[in-house]
């Protein structure tokens, strides 16, 4: 059989299109310097895919033929997940949970398994990271025995769907895709390469057989999903669970979201006996003393969950030449940015003195909305005035020192009115430095506006 032999290479010229069997420095046609480049040669190989008929049962149809009757949402037996999740999982969904090490994922996973197990459902939890003892222990510290719950520790992703099969679960929990490799791909486990073979592995799995799945994932550094990034495309939600180690409280928020919406944020609380939910956090961020200057209550907005949340400022004379700004909890530029406005704006001197702004119960408050509480509570605690329990504060601050509206004001109002909030110091304050009348007004310290003009709700 003879062999094919390759073109010989041609040069073209780039300017007039002249071409050559060999290479020249100067074009034969047009008589430019430089313009002579070597043109590709044909390979005359042609790649083509041959169309295939689908099965039956994958035909395509009529959307409106289409019925959602088949996946229903099923509790996982944790309410405040369920929140996020959009209202339970459904079946066949891939579920990613990514967090910070220590935060209590596998925890909150744990308490899943065994809710769904005492549903009646059976689940089989894959842990690749701690031994069947170790989990053993963790789940009688949480009270989460239950026959209908499976427990194997293995990191060979053959092995894990085996047991899927000899199983049948409902539900599955891989603890964490990062430690879990395949043979059919080499490298190490948590490589790009694995990771992707791994989650795509089990995403085909759960869309066959109508099994849900929830995958852990490490994070990086930077607080992002680690591996590749193909993996959050893949999945149908990911869940980011954090939290702060010096405080027992967890938010859980969902960043994708194929079935619900993304808005949703769920409140839980490290225990000793495990993780608990919070259905109302309302008291969690408030002191429960006696009112003092430099003390503010604002409402925050995780979500679609309106918060109340306290700010409390402390201000102490200095004769440093750079005074201290402490903050915890809050934005350090937005601060700075209110210190400025308090003295320029509304006369409130703090060039002269430490500031010192915290929030209560380490919930951090970084949203524009909390402009106006930080700066009642600095100006209150510089003049000794008070805010009632009573008077809740809402705003962003211009730089002209007007207040601005914020996102979502109704619904504060409106928490704030089942909190048991009288007033609500907003927007319709106009400027801050009628938001502070208002506010000495109310305390009964007087000021040019009567406690009936403060804005009602």
């Amino acid at each position: 059989m003879a062999t094919r032999r390759p073109a010989p290479p041609a040069y073209v010229c780039t300017e007039c299109g002249w071409t050559t069997a060999k290479w020249v420095g100067r074009c034969g046609e047009c008589q430019q310097w430089g313009t002579v480049q070597e043109q590709a040669t044909q390979t005359g190989i042609v790649q083509r895919v041959s169309a295939q008929a689908p099965l039956a049962a994958k035909a395509a149809r009529p959307i409106t033929q289409i019925t959602t009757a088949d996946a229903p949402r099923r509790t996982s037996g944790v309410g405040e997940f369920d929140r996020v999740l959009g209202g339970g999982i459904v079946p066949g969904a891939a579920i990613l949970l990514s967090g910070e090490p220590g935060v209590g994922k596998s925890t909150l996973l744990l308490e899943v398994a065994a809710k769904a197990a005492h549903a009646g459902r059976r689940v089989l939890y894959a842990s690749a990271e701690e031994s069947p003892a170790q989990v053993r222990l963790r789940a009688e510290r949480t009270g989460a025995l239950h026959d209908e719950l499976y427990l194997a520790s293995e990191t060979d992703l053959a092995t894990i769907l085996g047991h899927i099969d000899e199983v049948q679960p409902q539900l599955v929990i891989v603890d964490s895709v990062q430690t879990v490799s395949s043979a059919m791909i080499d490298g190490a486990a948590g490589q790009p390469s694995q990771v992707r073979e791994v989650a795509s592995t089990l995403i085909r799995v759960a869309k066959d057989r109508g099994l849900p799945i929830i995958i852990v994932g490490h994070v990086t550094k930077d607080g992002q999903v680690a591996g590749p990034r193909v993996l959050e495309h893949l999945v149908d939600v990911v869940c980011h669970f954090e939290g702060d180690r010096q405080t027992s409280l967890r938010f859980i928020r969902a960043l994708k979201n194929r079935f619900g919406p993304t808005d949703e944020v769920g409140c839980f609380e490290m225990t000793g006996d495990g993780i608990a939910e919070v259905p109302d956090p309302s008291g969690l961020f408030l002191s429960q003393g006696a009112t003092e200057p430099g003390t503010c209550v604002a409402i925050s907005l995780e979500g679609r969950r309106a918060l109340p949340v306290e700010v409390q400022a402390l201000t102490v004379p200095t004769q440093a030449p750079n005074p201290r700004r402490v903050v915890q909890g809050v934005d350090a530029a937005r601060v700075a940015m209110v210190l400025a406005i308090l003295e320029r704006r509304a006369g409130v001197p703090t060039s002269n003195l430490d500031v010192y702004v915290s929030t209560v119960g380490g919930v951090r408050f970084t949203e524009p909305a909390a402009d106006l509480a930080i700066a009642i509570a600095v100006a209150g605690s510089i003049r000794q005035i008070s805010v009632p329990r009573t008077v809740a504060a809402v705003g962003e601050l211009s730089l002209a020192g007007e207040i601005r509206p914020v996102t979502q004001s109704a619904q504060r109002r409106s928490e704030a009115a089942r909190l048991g909030y009288e007033q609500v110091v907003d927007d319709r304050s106009k400027t801050l430095r009628a938001a502070l009348t208002d506010v000495k007004a109310r305390n009964g310290g007087g000021g040019r506006r009567d406690e009936r003009d403060i804005p009602p709700f």
